[in-house]
C-alpha cells in the first residue's frame, strides 16, 4: 500500500521516535546497574552525607590566610552521573566535586570544578583509611593530590597538595578540617530509620502508595521519586540478602 508523501514522512518520524524510545528503554537496565554499583562501591563514604562547617589553613597551625567555608554532601544518582556530590560555599579552591568509582580500573574518581570553572580529575585508592587521589600532569606541568580522611562520624579532613612534574615530593597547598553541621550523617547500620536507597541513616521522609519511607539526602529523595517501585524492589532484595548472611 502506498501513502501520500506527508503521511510517509509522519510514519517515518513516528518510527524514528519509537526507535529512540525503545533504545532508551533497552539502556535503562544498564544505567540502573551502574547506579547500583556506584552505591555499593561508595558505601564506605556514605558517612559524608550531610552538612559541614570547614576551616581551611594554607599552613598547618597558622591562622595566616585561613578561611571558613560550608559544604553540603548528597547522593547524585542521575542517568549519567552517579556518586556523592560535594557542594562548597565560600571555599577558596573548589566549587563542587563528584566522588565516584571506576569499577573497570578499581579506582576512586574525584571530578572537581574549581572557582574559575575549570575542571580537574583526581584518581586513586584507599591507603591506610585515607583516600589518596592524584591528577595527571596539567598544562602548568604540575600534578595535584587530594587526600580525604574520615576521622570519625563528625570530623573529616581534606589535604590539598601539588608538585612539579619533575619533582618527587608534594608541597602543601591547604588543608580543610570539616566538622559536621546539624544532624548525624547517614551511616549504614546506625540506630534509626534506614535509607531505602543507600542503606544509610534515613533523615528525610518520602511517600509511596500511602506508606512512609526514609532517605538520607535530597539526592536519594530525587532517585526515589523517579523510580519508587524499582528502589523498593532493590531495598527488599538487599534486606533478604542481609538476612541470609546472618
Amino acid at each position: 500500500m502506498s501513502y501520500p508523501f506527508r503521511m510517509q514522512t509522519t510514519l517515518w518520524a513516528a518510527g524514528l521516535l519509537m526507535g529512540v524510545v525503545l533504545t532508551s528503554l533497552a539502556e535503562d537496565p544498564v544505567a540502573e546497574s551502574t547506579k547500583h554499583a556506584a552505591i555499593q562501591s561508595l558505601q564506605e563514604y556514605n558517612v559524608l552525607i550531610g552538612g559541614w562547617r570547614g576551616v581551611g589553613q594554607p599552613k598547618r597551625g597558622s591562622q595566616t590566610g585561613a578561611w571558613q567555608e560550608r559544604a553540603e554532601s548528597l547522593w547524585e544518582l542521575k542517568s549519567k552521573s552517579h556518586g556523592i556530590r560535594w557542594n562548597v560555599d565560600a571555599g577558596k579552591h573548589w566549587k563542587s566535586a563528584l566522588l565516584s568509582y571506576d569499577e573497570s580500573k578499581k579506582l576512586y574518581v574525584l571530578a572537581v570544578k574549581s572557582l574559575d570553572d575549570t575542571s580537574r580529575t583526581y584518581r586513586g585508592k584507599i591507603d591506610e583509611k585515607r583516600l589518596v587521589m592524584e591528577t595527571d600532569v596539567d598544562e602548568q606541568k604540575e600534578i595535584h593530590r587530594a587526600t580525604l580522611t574520615v576521622l570519625n562520624d563528625n570530623r573529616v579532613t581534606l589535604l590539598l597538595e601539588k608538585r612539579p612534574e619533575q619533582q618527587s615530593f608534594f608541597t602543601r597547598v591547604a588543608e580543610i578540617g570539616y566538622q559536621r553541621d546539624g544532624t548525624r550523617l547517614a551511616v549504614a547500620g546506625s540506630a534509626g530509620p534506614e535509607c531505602v536507597v543507600t542503606g544509610g541513616l534515613g533523615t528525610i521522609t518520602v511517600m509511596h502508595k500511602g506508606k512512609t519511607y526514609y532517605v538520607c539526602c535530597t539526592g536519594c529523595r530525587e532517585a526515589f521519586n523517579d523510580d519508587p517501585e524499582g528502589i523498593l524492589a532493590d531495598y527488599q532484595k538487599r534486606k533478604v540478602e542481609e538476612k541470609a548472611k546472618k
